[in-house]
């Protein structure tokens, strides 16, 4: 449609405009045959083909191609954040976040998986989804292969390479590449569990230690043994379950030859050479190397017998002692 009622001061101000209403714009890529009604919108586009990123940001080394896209990051630098919800005074840096949040209001979730029935309220959550049904997997990593639904993802992978850890805690000195791994950490400071079980009190203050948890109530044990029946409820139980069958032992001592399929067994193991004790009774002065020592020592001091003859209902404190002593009912030779 043609309108009639516009006027221009100019010439070139009303050939650029009569351009909006032509089928085929007057401005030609010559790459991939797309056109544009003006000379600035092909000098845009060129640059997706050409990579040319002329717009450098002063405080950083990031240089973008478009000039809106340098106004937008600069504000990462300045903080300034000049969109403001009106139901909840957020403020946001770009326009587009605004929109986004506010669907948070609304509810609006106007992206729609044409495969399943999720719907989202941001095109690139979209986006990703669809990604869990083709199985597209398009960053990949250039250090070892790896490859990622996500450049965020990616992005935190390759600080396993590079070594770079850009998340600082402010409670302490340590660092961490991973923001979601300083929030896990910072809890250790505040103490905050957020994540309760619904079967009893405890709580966690990461979510998949709960996950982890949860298996002790229903029972359910996911990880499974290839080389048996055998299931487990934790995937580092099955790790070591099938070093049983591989005879691997990777945790070695560095002190003798002995190795180890279990890490924990190489800590308990490294004791007898430096002779550390950290298991201290609270009653008296005795440590021990081995938790199940001080526990089977507590025994003493509370005079608790869980290992019961059923004979004649003697009770021990330690399982040795009730072997030693049922030998009196079998008639064993003692040794």
């Amino acid at each position: 449609m043609i309108c009639f009622n516009k006027s221009f001061s100019k010439q070139s101000t009303l050939t650029s405009h009569i351009r909006t209403h032509t089928v085929d714009g007057h401005f030609r890529c010559s790459v991939c045959d797309k056109s544009f009604s003006h000379s600035c919108h092909l000098t845009n586009h060129m640059r997706i083909h050409t990579g040319e990123r002329p717009y450098k940001c002063t405080s950083c080394d990031k240089s973008f191609s478009h000039s809106f896209n340098l106004t937008s990051h600069m504000r990462i630098h300045t903080g300034e954040r000049p969109y403001k919800c009106t139901l909840c005074n957020k403020t946001v840096c770009q326009s587009s976040s605004l929109t986004n949040h506010m669907r948070v209001h609304t509810g609006r979730r106007p992206y729609k998986c044409t495969v399943c029935d999720k719907s989202f309220n941001q095109s690139s959550s979209l986006t990703n989804h669809m990604r869990v049904h083709t199985g597209e997997r398009p960053y990949t990593c250039t250090v070892c292969d790896k490859s990622f639904k996500q450049s965020a993802q990616l992005a935190s992978h390759t600080r396993i390479h590079t070594g770079e850890r850009l998340f600082k805690c402010t409670s302490c000195d340590n660092l961490f590449s991973q923001s979601s791994s300083l929030t896990s950490h910072m809890r250790l400071h505040t103490g905050e569990r957020p994540y309760k079980c619904t079967s009893c009190d405890k709580s966690f203050n990461r979510s998949s230690h709960l996950t982890c948890h949860m298996r002790i109530h229903t029972g359910e044990k996911p990880f499974k043994c290839s080389l048996c029946d055998k299931s487990f409820s934790h995937s580092f139980s099955l790790t070591s379950h099938v070093r049983l069958h591989t005879g691997e032992r990777p945790y070695k001592c560095t002190s003798c030859d002995k190795s180890f399929n279990r890490s924990s067994h190489l800590t308990s193991h490294m004791r007898i050479h430096t002779g550390e004790r950290p298991f201290e009774c609270s009653v008296c002065d005795k440590s021990f190397s081995h938790s199940p020592n001080l526990t089977t020592h507590m025994r003493i001091h509370t005079g608790e017998g869980n290992y019961k003859c059923t004979v004649c209902n003697k009770s021990f404190n330690v399982s040795s002692n009730l072997a030693r002593h049922m030998r009196i009912h079998t008639g064993e030779g003692h040794y």
